[in-house]
């Protein structure tokens, strides 16, 4: 909202100040600054409210400025070692002449005052100064501050009040109160009217900084912590959008992320902090640093959920968070979820149609000790998984059951391209000022190309070594990815041999190209392996140290069949 207020020379409330004002009316002026200066904290609008309450009353023109870094950092600056002061005008008001007093007092402007004007002397000493007359030699020392020439015709002859606004012991800025000639000029009752009326406007004026300070800590916190970038993620292609709340209150919970895990796969989460400013954006901070850290693990989504709700409840006993947990296998489009009470997934089907994911809600996360629940499903080619926070659905006018119906109907409209189902979507849910912020995560489905993917059955034999460099052999010459050819050869026929000397068959061997080289072999035994050191004498037990020491990380995991042992080299 502007700062500027102007009261029209034919107003019926338009009249020349004459004698000082009574003890009753003084009470009056006083009483509708306290009711109306303050209403937001929003320093332009809490200057606006000091002109409506004093123009025409108490000034015919004032302008309200404060300490430029009030307003770009909600800071206080360090004394200047020349005494000059950098101040930004938040506000003007005018009762005549408002095209002149606005060429010559912008809005928003940013002005250097040296140490010898009215207007640093007053924020140096916090004590007003008051000119009853401005004789023309006097205004125009002061319009050579502002290096308007406009400036000295305005306040030639006109009574000068400079007030200084000073709240907590700190002066932020002042006040200019002017009488035309026409009008009294200001006398000691006036200054010590004025000083009363500055004085409750710099105090809410401070409260604005101080939540300003507050919210933009806040933001920038919660920014900090989220993605920067997402990952590259194989056979999924990912949009976000975080939208911070239109006020403090609402700042700092919610966080999303992407997480590259063993074998390509991928993990997705979405997450919301039941609490606001700074204190939530950090305790999201620890969360989305605690999941990334349990990712590595490769546990399962209800493992992972189980243990954040330990160290959520270690972190802080009145913390309580929402999660939703997903990891996705781009080889069988496996998607496997788990959610600790937040708002359900829903799935775009590629025919169009929506359906929300059916798993059990679970308690969130610092709430009682019960294990969660995991869901399975496979995901279409085309389908696009959406993970978001109750902020895109749940508002003061709209229940949660409304807001998701309404973002199904959203997400069934076709939108081609990702970002602009997330732009559409943030647009459409939520038009306007939410004292919620939103975190929104779409992942759509394609498959892997014959470049990305490339898999293979073996029989349970010892020739399978052999057959299994073979192939790779073709596969990597086919991809152009020659410089890793020896490395992969030796890595895959240890793996394979391992296999069929300590699993059972058949053998399942698969390379999936990414930002890595990704090599699996399964087989039908859940017995994890186990690498040792062999002694000189020892004939095995040397083939997982070489993969130890070639590959760029390796490892297995459980399956639904047996287990899948992987390992990954750097590609050039």
């Amino acid at each position: 909202m502007t700062g500027s207020f102007v009261v029209s020379p034919h107003s019926p409330d338009r009249k020349r100040l004459g004698s000082p004002p009574s003890t009753r009316e003084q009470l009056a002026l006083l009483n509708d600054a306290g009711r109306l200066i303050g209403s937001t904290l929003d320093l332009g609008q809490t200057g606006r409210e000091l002109m409506e309450v004093t123009i025409p009353r108490f000034a015919d023109a004032a302008g309200v400025l404060v300490h430029d870094r009030l307003v770009t950092e909600g800071e206080f600056p360090a004394r200047a070692s020349d005494g000059s002061a950098i101040v930004r005008r938040i506000a003007v008001g005018t009762s005549s002449r408002a095209e002149d007093y606005h060429a010559a007092f912008p809005l928003n402007e940013a002005t250097v005052f040296p140490a010898w004007s009215p207007y640093a002397r007053c924020m140096a000493t916090a004590q007003p100064i008051l000119y009853p007359r401005l004789d023309a030699k006097s205004a125009r020392e002061i319009a050579r501050t502002w290096e308007r020439d406009i400036v000295a015709s305005l306040l030639e002859d006109n009574s000068f009040l400079v007030v200084p606004l000073q709240a907590r012991g700190r002066v932020l800025g002042f006040v200019v109160f002017t009488r035309m000639p026409d009008s009294s000029p200001f006398h000691e009752r006036d200054v010590s009217l004025a000083q009363e009326l500055a004085n409750r406007t710099a105090l809410c004026l401070d409260n604005a900084r101080l939540y300003n300070r507050e919210r933009r800590t806040a933001l920038t916190l919660q920014s900090s912590l989220l993605p920067a970038d997402l990952p590259a993620s194989p056979g999924l292609e990912i949009a976000s959008r975080y939208l911070p709340a239109s006020d403090l209150t609402g700042v700092g919970g919610d966080w999303y992320d992407v997480i590259p895990l063993p074998g390509h796969r991928t993990a997705l989460v979405v997450g919301d902090v039941m609490g606001h400013g700074t204190r939530a954006a950090a305790t999201m901070g620890q969360l989305r640093t605690a999941a990334r850290t349990l990712a590595a693990l490769d546990l399962p989504p209800n493992e992972v959920l189980f243990r954040l709700n330990r160290m959520t409840q270690d972190l802080d006993s009145t913390q309580i968070a929402t999660c939703v947990y997903a990891t996705y296998d781009p080889i069988s489009h496996t998607c496997a979820i788990a959610r600790a009470g937040h708002v359900p997934p829903v799935l775009l089907l590629p025919d169009g149609r929506t359906e929300l994911i059916d798993l059990s809600p679970g308690l969130p996360l610092g709430i009682g000790g019960d294990p969660f629940e995991m869901g399975e499903l496979t995901l279409p080619t085309g389908s696009v998984l959406t993970l978001y926070t109750d902020g895109l659905v749940e508002s003061r006018d709209r229940d949660l059951d409304s807001g998701i119906r309404d973002l199904r109907r959203l997400l069934e409209y076709s939108h081609q391209d990702l970002e602009d189902l997330c732009d559409a979507t943030i647009a459409t849910q939520r038009p306007g000022d939410e004292r919620d912020d939103i975190a929104l995560l779409l992942a759509r489905v394609h498959d892997l190309s014959p470049s990305e993917y490339a898999a293979w059955t073996l029989p349970f034999e010892a020739r399978s070594a052999a057959e299994a460099r073979r192939l790779v052999r073709e596969t990597l010459h086919a991809w152009g990815q020659t410089a890793v050819l020896d490395a992969t050869e030796l890595l895959v026929s240890e793996l394979v041999t391992n296999a069929v000397n300590h699993g059972t068959g058949p053998i399942k061997l698969s390379l999936l190209r990414g930002t890595t080289l990704l090599c699996e072999v399964a087989d039908r035994s859940p017995q994890p392996p186990s690498r040792w050191e062999p002694g000189t004498d020892d004939e095995a037990g040397r083939g997982l140290n070489l993969v130890n020491r070639l590959a760029y990380r390796w490892g297995s995991r459980p399956t639904a069949t047996g287990k899948i042992v992987w390992c990954e080299l750097r590609l050039p």
